[in-house]
């Protein structure tokens, strides 16, 4: 028997999720463990969207639905930029998609060609380089080299370099839960637009910043291609339902890819993700915990030896810097989870020339985890 493995297989594993499978064998050993390795909110989907659900599940029939998705979902996300941004959004240029994973799939096939320059920060999301790299596309990491996020000067600098035919940035940002602020958000998309690069903007983690109010990149153009999710702030991460706001051009490309790649996202998940919208007061108790654990381990990691190495204006994560333990964040990590059945995720992920000084931990779990989890670190670092 012959098998046949691809180049474009050999990409980098995404760590976090190792992690996390390594977590969950040690649960089923009856281990106790902490996990603060991935970006997975512990609280249960608003009540609506479950019950939502199960009335679909009692009606009947389950089945395919339009590529882009079901009219009525498509409706309830434009009426949300109406609502929470005051951008008038027609529901045609909207993607529902199989989570914002599906969208950054149908985004680059749809925008570039194999041989491409896109250009990304470091640190940064896994799932951008890992995808770009298998579908052969030439990824230009930008080092942030200690700003918080990417600037118009990051960009220029890399196009002078080698042109871009794109850029793909996140506020809040995932690892280091950085925001942009309007006006240089302002200044990077135009920067972008004048020089001829299409802009993505992951902004999965909106509503879910702490300190100023939530900024899209589709303020400054309507040829800004924005990927959003449910799986964040609405708590929806196992329902596999995200969603993609395109410049008209875009929107039947992605659709022909769509229809091949996936058919349809599940119709259930987008019946029960209507409902989504109408939960605020829910979704914003919990991030109400967020921020009561976001100020609990801005004060505690330091104490700890983690010095934060970036603002945590946002998202649910302490991206910190660990050369005060360690130069090998990837062996420490599996030591922590190993000895102190903590998990979190080390930086080679999201970085992978500097990751091996950093680590990400999650604050989405809940707030005795969280001090459970220090106890132990501090227990076991003495």
């Amino acid at each position: 028997m012959v098998v046949s493995l691809s180049r474009r297989s050999a990409v980098e594993p995404f760590h976090a999720m190792d992690i996390l499978a390594e977590a969950n064998r040690l649960k089923a050993k009856g281990l106790p463990v902490v996990s603060m390795a991935v970006g997975q909110p512990s609280d249960l989907a608003p009540a609506g969207v479950r019950e939502a659900a199960a009335n679909a599940l009692k009606a009947g029939r389950i089945g395919y639905t339009d590529a882009l998705g079901l009219a009525g979902l498509r409706k309830a996300i434009a009426a949300h930029y109406g609502e929470h941004y005051g951008l008038d959004v027609s529901p045609e240029r909207i993607a529902v998609t199989t989570g914002s994973s599906a969208a950054f799939n149908l985004a680059f096939l749809a925008m570039f060609d194999p041989g491409d320059r896109v250009a990304i920060a470091a640190p940064g999301y896994p799932a951008y380089r890992n995808i770009m790299a298998a579908l052969g596309i030439d990824i230009a990491e930008i080092e942030l080299d200690g700003a918080a996020y990417l600037h118009a000067e990051h960009l220029q600098a890399a196009h002078r370099e080698k042109p871009l035919k794109g850029v793909l940035f996140a506020s809040p940002a995932n690892p280091t839960g950085a925001v942009i602020p309007a006006g240089d958000l302002e200044t990077l998309v135009k920067t972008a637009q004048e020089l001829g690069i299409a802009v993505i903007s992951d902004e999965i983690y909106h509503r879910l910043a702490y300190a100023a109010p939530d900024t899209t990149a589709l303020s400054f153009g309507a040829d800004v291609t924005v990927i959003n999710s449910f799986s964040k702030y609405y708590c929806m991460t196992g329902w596999r339902i995200g969603w993609m706001v395109q410049p008209q051009e875009l929107v039947r490309p992605v659709e022909r890819i769509a229809q091949s790649l996936y058919i349809s996202p599940p119709e259930l998940s987008q019946i029960a993700a209507i409902e989504a919208f109408k939960a605020t007061p829910e979704l914003e108790a919990v991030k109400a915990r967020y921020a009561w654990n976001r100020e609990f381990l801005m004060q505690r990691l330091p104490e700890l030896g983690f010095a934060l190495a970036a603002p945590m204006d946002g998202a649910f994560y302490a991206f910190c810097d660990v050369t005060r333990h360690t130069n090998d964040s990837m062996a420490f990590a599996r030591r922590m989870l190993a000895e102190a059945h903590v998990a979190a995720t080390p930086g080679r992920d999201f970085d992978p020339l500097q990751g091996h000084r950093t680590m990400r931990f999650s604050y989405a779990g809940s707030h005795d985890d969280m001090v459970e989890a220090m106890a132990r670190i501090e227990r076991w670092l003495k």
